[in-house]
């Protein structure tokens, strides 16, 4: 409790002392100057999503020499507030598979989006790309726990744009990566009130209003505020409810001499949604099969578990297991830029943010068959004898388990996962003519300091297999002696058969440098990055427990629980890694650009991927290493914009970290080392065909294999798991002011659900549609639309069974796998003044 505060009153000086620095800027400042250009705000909701010359493409993601993406020598795309709503509709993921290089997988619903970086390993979530909202991290460390950085945070109408920067010196900057940042930029006030106010309704049950505003208060002071509630019991009805809230706004000063602003930023979230796991499938199609009520199982989820607990050493355990991703919590965030005369500027961030986070999971199996059974195949399968001698009841009345019925065992996991994290960012830039190069110089340093819980409880539970299963309890007699033995009971069949309790944290110090030059009709990048990465593990060990003594007959799954024994491994890890990057780019002309760019940059090991040995000592801890080159040409004209472009990355020494079943159907975290590397190709394309019709389109083919992968060296050479060989967008874009319609697609090519490649998942594209027309009023209007995911209800599979890994095999009855999220029609009505 003491170190909690103390954490809490150091971040509250540290943000006290960023406020002060930057309210008492102007003393400091010799002369008034002008302020770097503020960001032009998007065009109308048919700006295209790929490079384009215009202001509204001016990089802000980096802190040095503002540019429009045509003229810098690396690859930028912006997605403005128009595009964002379009695609947005189920998922951060919908927006990101629009993006060239990302395979970004929706299957699992709102959060936890799966991310995948061109050529990188990874099982997801966003383990290569920071998530950023205005240039603050949402959390600064992955690895923590293995919560996706897209459960502290919603997209709302308050959004301006999103920019994804990847390679160059702007990846050097703040949080870092040279893989690439993901940036959506918030709406500030203006001198004028704008606002918009958003109803939404949708099939299965799915209910939605959004707000934003935003205009002056006064004296140079600004405001925005936006947010949403929503209540939804699909895409797929599962019994379980999302439901939530978030409110966010910021309060923006700017300097009467116009010479930069301070910016102070809150959040608060309260907000629940479930998340989807794969499912059995048909064994040959990998279509959705039929349960015992013939209806097409789409998920196994079911809100009968809530009353299921059990004893145990710390006392009685109650599931949370219905109330699925659970967040509570928020952030305050300030930001300042100065210009200080003489050509000095100075710019910074700081945030804190405190969460409360459960992240229910539903597995996808209880680990030892993982399909449906028949009642016989279930007791032959577990060694229990015959179904004369057994006897299936439902758990809610009794009833007995029709004897055709199907079974299907299943586990979910409790994990609580807590979490707190500080960040600041400060940097110094200078502008210098030296003979004919102007130069841009940014000296800046970065902090983080970040801890997270990950309490892990897992329950095994027999059910019969349908939409919302009902529970099923199962007792076995044996025919020698005549004893009974209680195999399940209200439907658990295993209590506590994983427990994992980790407390992680992490402090980063990262000092970092950059120089972009203008020379003619050159553009020059570079600059470098030092950190230092200091943390601190703490994981308690687990025994076996007898918890129940009174209840008879238990069999000893339910009778015991695998609990912490108040034993732990500690452990302290220290890295210090380098990056660098450099690009040059030459205006052929005022249309055509050539551009290169390249970088040796690193990523730290998540530190739940450190090992220990049988003495408790950690695994080695050292950097991974990322290598990337890009070639590339620009041409923007008129109508016409396009970019054509060589990839190349190579990273070694990962620790890759999947979670996947352990003996007797337990979950365990398996470590791999290995080394990757990838070539490829990208292409956009943006053509506007009349005033008001455009094309877009972008596309990336891809080779890419394991160079290393130590405890398997038969995957050698293989492709990388979840990773396509081919992904593009393209879609048509009107809009004529009053009517406007967009119709896309997203293309993912043939992949492998795991590293021995045995298993290939077919390509499939999903088409959206939006249409609405606007109605002036007065000054102000109203939008009628309707909005359609997945138009053509493609029914593919995303991905197989993570938790089965190179277990899983094909020629069966079934496979288990996580299928497209189906069709779905949103009415949306959206009034603007």
């Amino acid at each position: 409790m003491n170190r909690f505060v103390l954490f809490r009153s150091r971040r509250a000086t540290l943000l006290a002392a960023a406020a002060l620095t930057a309210i008492a800027a102007p003393a400091a400042a010799q002369q008034a100057g002008v302020a770097p250009p503020e960001p032009t705000p998007p065009g109308g909701a048919a700006a295209p999503a790929v490079e384009q010359p215009s202001e509204a493409d001016i990089i802000v993601t980096g802190t040095s020499r503002a540019r429009i993406a045509l003229d810098t020598p690396l690859a930028v795309t912006s997605v403005d507030e128009g595009r964002l709503a379009k695609t947005g509709v189920s998922s951060q993921a919908d927006i990101l598979n629009t993006i060239p290089t990302i395979k970004a997988d929706a299957g699992g619903g709102e959060v936890a989006t799966n991310v995948f970086i061109r050529g990188l390993p990874s099982g997801g979530q966003y383990q290569f790309t920071p998530l950023m909202y205005d240039g603050i991290p949402v959390f600064s460390t992955f690895g923590l726990n293995s919560s996706a950085f897209d459960v502290y945070f919603r997209n709302d109408l308050g959004l301006e744009r999103l920019e994804f920067v990847r390679g160059g010196v702007s990846n050097l900057f703040g949080p870092g990566s040279v893989a690439g940042l993901i940036n959506y930029m918030t709406k500030t006030g203006g001198e004028e009130t704008h606002g918009t106010v958003q109803l939404e309704a949708g099939q299965r049950d799915r209910y939605r209003g959004d707000a934003a505003i935003s205009g002056p208060l006064g004296g140079n002071l600004y405001y925005a505020l936006s947010g949403y509630y929503r209540y939804d019991e699909g895409p797929i009805r599962t019994g379980l409810d999302t439901k939530g809230y978030q409110i966010r706004g910021n309060l923006k000063y700017k300097f009467p001499d116009n010479s930069g602003s301070v910016t102070l930023y809150g959040q608060w979230i309260d907000d629940q949604v479930q998340f989807y796991l794969p499912v059995p499938l048909d064994g040959r199609s990998r279509s959705r099969i039929a349960g015992n009520d013939g209806n097409k199982v789409k998920q196994v989820m079911t809100p009968d578990v809530a009353g299921i607990g059990y004893n145990t050493p710390d006392g009685r355990f109650q599931t949370d297991i219905t109330d699925g991703v659970r967040t509570r919590g928020g952030q305050v965030a300030l930001a300042f830029d100065k210009d200080l005369g003489g050509d000095w500027g100075i710019n910074g961030r700081a945030k804190y943010s405190e969460y409360k986070h459960k992240f229910g999971l539903w597995s996808d199996g209880d680990g030892i068959v993982n399909v449906p059974e028949t009642l016989q195949g279930f007791l032959t399968n577990r060694n229990l004898g015959t179904l004369a001698n057994a006897t299936f009841t439902y758990a809610d009345d009794g009833s007995a388990v029709p004897g055709n019925y199907l079974l299907f065992a299943n586990r979910f996991t409790d994990r609580n996962r807590p979490a707190h994290d500080f960040t600041a960012e400060l940097n110094v830039t200078k502008d210098l003519t030296t003979g004919a190069v102007e130069h841009t110089f940014t000296l800046g340093g970065f902090y983080a300091d970040a801890w997270a819980r990950d309490e892990n409880v897992t329950t095994t539970i027999l059910a019969e297999f349908n939409n919302q299963p009902r529970l099923v309890n199962l007792s076995v007699r044996n025919p020698t002696t005549g004893a009974v033995t209680v195999v399940s009971a209200g439907g658990l069949s295993n209590a506590g058969n994983t427990y994992v309790n980790n407390r992680h944290s992490a402090e980063r110090y990262a000092a970092y440098f950059a120089d972009q030059m203008e020379a003619g009709r050159f553009n020059f990048d570079l600059g470098g990055r030092i950190e230092r990465f200091k943390g601190e593990i703490r994981r308690e060990r687990t025994a076996t427990f007898v918890t129940d003594t009174t209840t008879p007959n238990l069999a000893t799954p339910i009778r015991d629980v695998q609990w912490g024994n108040d034993t732990f491994l500690t452990a302290n890890v220290d890295a210090t890694a380098w990056a660098i990057a450099a690009g040059a780019l030459y205006k052929v002309s005022d249309t055509f650009n050539i551009y290169a760019n390249a970088s040796r940059g690193f990523f730290f090991p998540e530190i739940r991927s450190v090992t220990f040995n049988a003495l408790g000592q950690p695994a080695s801890y050292k950097e991974e290493v990322i290598k990337q080159a890009e070639v590339g040409v620009k041409y923007g004209s008129g109508p016409i914009t396009a970019t054509l472009a060589g990839l190349y990355t190579e990273l070694s020494n990962r620790r890759q970290v999947l979670f996947i079943n352990a003996p007797g159907g337990g979950l365990q975290e398996v470590v791999n080392i290995v080394a990757t590397r990838s070539y490829g190709l990208e292409a956009t394309l943006s053509a506007r065909i009349t005033r008001a019709l455009r094309f877009e389109g972008n596309v990336t083919l891809q080779d890419h294999k394991y160079t290393e992968f130590d405890t398997t060296p038969a995957n050698i050479g293989n492709e990388l798991e979840r990773q396509p060989n081919i992904l593009y967008n393209a879609g048509l874009y009107y809009d004529d002011g009053a009517l406007d319609a967009s119709f896309f697609t997203n293309y993912t090519g043939n992949n492998y659900t795991a590293a021995n490649n045995a298993i290939k998942l077919e390509s499939f594209n999903v088409f959206n549609l939006d249409a609405g027309y606007k109605v002036p009023i007065g000054a102000n209007s109203v939008r009628v639309g309707v909005n359609v995911f997945n138009l053509f209800n493609t029914d593919a599979t995303t991905e197989g069974s993570p938790r089965q890994d190179a277990s899983q095999t094909t020629g069966g009855a079934y496979f288990v796998g996580r299928p497209v999220l189906p069709r779905r029609i949103l009415a949306r009505a959206t009034f603007s003044f």
